[in-house]
């Protein structure tokens, strides 16, 4: 097989971005320029997401085939039910096409696990036929026994991706949390075939994207380096991954796991 090259993978990257924008002071404007950004001259990404309050705002502004994605329970992950109940119904009425939910990972830690199966459960049953991604905050979690425990239980509750972080802890994506996760799902016979891996936080250049690329390409197999199985949440990274396609990107920098 051929070694990939930058713009190889920038396309790559590209095609799976989620744009990202949830800075406690976003405004209208912010999601309008994101939406905007979706849509380049070297194609679009697959998503943008942003807070439940923009959903609507940023289902009207992007590219019909740019999918809408919004955060629930985020970024805390609480075990508060009936917030993120409202969450997800402000996310399905607004007519977004994908979810990101924080599973409550410090009642995981502490052992309540049907805390976290509860959240999860009413998520998944809030936007049935839309796309669910699960944030484990693997940066948190920490060892890889919890978050296998986390990805299990994401998985069983019906998951279609699972997502290493928020962006907003110390520690976010990290390839040795993806490695765990896609574990994780390779070994369940149920999700080989059908569920994703997100990585986000601390992704801005495409030298970063690179590891995680061939980290999915050789766990869930090559045909997996799309959208369907396959995203990167970031809100910097597109400068670079235009940089790169354009010829003007410096070299390469060394991967950072530090949160965006």
């Amino acid at each position: 097989m051929a070694r990939r090259t930058p713009v190889d993978t920038a396309r790559i990257a590209l095609a799976c971005l989620d744009l990202t924008s949830l800075n406690d002071g976003d405004t209208e404007t912010d999601v309008r320029a994101l939406c905007e950004r979706a849509s380049g001259p070297y194609g679009m990404v697959a998503a943008v997401c942003v807070w439940p309050r923009f959903a609507h705002l940023a289902r009207q502004r992007s590219p019909a085939a740019v999918k809408v994605a919004a955060v629930a329970n985020f970024p805390a992950g609480s075990t508060d039910v009936e917030r993120t109940r409202r969450d997800v119904g402000t996310i399905v009425q607004a007519g977004a096409q994908e979810v990101d939910v924080v599973l409550p990972y410090r009642a995981l830690l502490a052992g309540d696990e049907a805390a976290c199966a509860a959240v999860l459960r009413v998520t998944r049953h809030a936007c049935e036929g839309l796309t669910l991604k699960v944030i484990l905050e693997t940066g948190e979690l920490r060892s890889a026994t919890s978050i296998e425990r986390a990805a299990r239980l994401a998985l069983a509750e019906g998951a279609d991706f699972l997502k290493t972080s928020t962006g907003k802890t110390p520690v976010s994506a990290t390839l040795e949390a993806a490695a765990v996760m896609l574990r994780v799902i390779t070994s369940d016979a149920s999700a080989k075939a059908r569920v994703g891996f997100k990585a986000a936080g601390g992704i801005r250049k495409v030298a970063d994207a690179a590891p995680y690329i061939d980290a999915v390409t050789q766990a869930l197999g090559a045909a997996a380096a799309t959208p369907a199985r396959f995203r990167i949440g970031a809100s910097s990274l597109l400068a670079d991954i235009e940089a790169v396609l354009a010829g003007t990107s410096p070299a390469p920098a060394q991967p950072s796991n530090d949160s965006y």
